[in-house]
């Protein structure tokens, strides 16, 4: 289903992007490509402001503001991509710029036709959308709200974590961003896209004068395809747990060294959901599962051939690629494609089910028609392949977490995402955590410090016993995964619940470090 007008209800595209020549620059482009043969073009502009605010200590210690603005024209000639892309917002250089586009793909089909050929570009058919405009969930956008406001508010929220006991420093940071876009190609679809984004953060940290060690503790509080109204108060307790930090870090201080060994877990979504990015989010982009992304960030060990066949986790897994998620970072109307955004499966049951695709892959593999997963983080960079929300969806009737611990005899609890580290296959991996409970005969029993869990991506997956319900579901996520080359930046979220995993392995980081 294409997205409804009511994602726009309420909202108005930015006037200033609305202003720029969009449809007389891409008539232009999409004309002379259409006068060159092409079987395929299209056109997409793009204005991007993003801001960022830092304070260390309560003070002003950085900020940001820029803007880019430019147009892209991405063709399709004798089987070959094209692509080029402009900053002079003349109808003659957008013409141009599709010659540039036309030429390259001219180039890149000699060079295929030489080297023995390959696979030529075929795109998936999708449904035209006339004259659609999407516009993303939010109240108010940021940056209409006064720089002053903004640093006023991270200045009360550090002299509140300051003034506590055992905090030595706190740092602070805003960053937001407005993407708009517009779309045009030669098959008739034309859309125009607003979303706004922001991921505030604090983090207070605790050293010990005489030794010089040290603690932190980071707002749990994720990114969100939100606006101001956010930092308010929407959609998290910013006072509740500005308040509750100083306890966590000064319990963390002193709490003892995990015993490595085999665990059961609870992992918190604040957690999980890094987890999920990693070992299934990247694993289950086809273009990885192709080879495509091997000489930069890896492969994928979830091959095509394993489509309706891996055993990718338990029977209660169930695992979505959604890019209509309200707030979602990756949630947009339309990807860079013109495909209309959807959800769909890609683990039911425990088993691989499905992909992330862009058109040309939908084709290529009969996989029929896109799911809408192409981006592109500038004017300046072609569309690839890029990551949805991936979520594991919860338990209709499941339980809370603290039911979830109620059965583990000896476990720990995991809450916050930290460091990580997985192959280049997105199988072998290893994640830490903000802060690790001891589960003892059911019961919460302190935290403890130094530890990472260790698993194979099918052996953890496998070994998830029980998922919570709706109740524990948070939609969490990042503003910085990288892909491609040239490289490019992409937000993303990743929702859950939390989940029980049965005999996962610990490690002391500290004794590994001594090793």
């Amino acid at each position: 289903m294409p997205p409804t007008a009511s994602s726009s209800a309420g909202r108005q595209v930015d006037p200033l992007f609305l202003a720029l020549p969009l449809r007389r620059l891409a008539a232009a482009a999409l004309d002379r490509a259409r006068q060159l043969g092409v079987s395929h073009a299209d056109f997409r502009m793009e204005r991007v402001r993003s801001a960022s605010w830092r304070l260390r200590d309560a003070k002003p210690a950085g900020s940001s503001d820029s803007l880019q603005l430019g147009f892209a024209v991405r063709v399709v000639l004798d089987g070959a991509w094209g692509f080029a892309a402009g900053v002079d917002l003349t109808e003659q250089a957008a013409a141009q710029v599709a010659e540039q586009a036309v030429a390259v793909a001219r180039l890149s089909a000699r060079i295929s036709k030489a080297a023995g050929g390959g696979d030529l570009v075929e795109l998936a058919d999708e449904p035209v959308h006339q004259d659609a405009t999407w516009i993303s969930a939010y109240e108010i956008n940021p940056f209409d709200v006064p720089d002053a406001e903004k640093t006023g508010l991270l200045a009360d929220w550090s002299s509140r974590l300051l003034a506590a006991d055992g905090v030595s420093h706190v740092d602070a940071t805003l960053l937001t961003v407005q993407e708009n876009k517009f779309y045009a190609d030669t098959a008739g679809t034309m859309t125009t896209q607003q979303r706004i984004r922001l991921l505030p953060s604090l983090e207070a940290v605790a050293v010990d004068d005489r030794t010089g060690a040290f603690e932190s503790m980071r707002t749990l509080a994720p990114p969100a395809g939100r606006g101001w109204e956010y930092l308010g108060g929407t959609g998290w307790d910013w006072a509740g747990e500005l308040a509750r930090i100083p306890e966590y870090l000064a319990e963390k201080v002193k709490a003892p060294s995990v015993q490595p060994g085999r665990y059961d877990l609870v992992i918190d979504p604040t957690n999980l959901w890094l987890t999920i990015h990693e070992s299934i989010g990247h694993a289950t982009e086809l273009d990885r599962a192709l080879g495509y992304e091997a000489a930069y960030a890896g492969t994928s060990f979830a091959t095509f051939d394993q489509l309706g066949v891996l055993r990718y986790g338990s029977d209660s897994m169930h695992v979505t690629g959604d890019r209509t998620a309200e707030h979602g970072l990756a949630t947009i109307g339309y990807d860079d494609e013109g495909v209309a955004t959807q959800s769909w499966d890609l683990i039911r049951d425990g088993i691989l089910t499905g992909y992330q695709l862009d058109r040309r892959m939908a084709k290529s593999k009969g996989l029929g028609r896109s799911n809408g997963c192409a981006f592109a983080d500038s004017p300046g960079h072609v569309p690839v392949q890029r990551m949805a929300n991936v979520s594991l969806q919860p338990a209709a009737a499941g339980p809370d977490t603290a039911e979830l611990w109620a059965g583990v005899e000896n476990g720990l609890y995991l809450v916050g995402d930290r460091s990580w580290s997985i192959d280049m296959q997105r199988y072998n991996f290893q994640f830490t955590a903000q802060r690790a409970y001891a589960i003892k005969n059911g019961e919460l029993a302190g935290q403890v410090k130094d530890f990472a869990y260790q698993a194979t991506t099918t052996d953890f997956w496998r070994s998830m016993k029980a998922v919570g319900g709706p109740q524990t579901y948070l939609l969490a996520g990042a503003f910085n995964c990288g892909k491609a080359q040239p490289g490019q930046i992409a937000a993303v979220s990743h929702g859950c619940p939390s989940a029980l995993f049965e005999q996962v392995n610990i490690l002391n980081t500290q004794q590994e470090a001594a090793h």
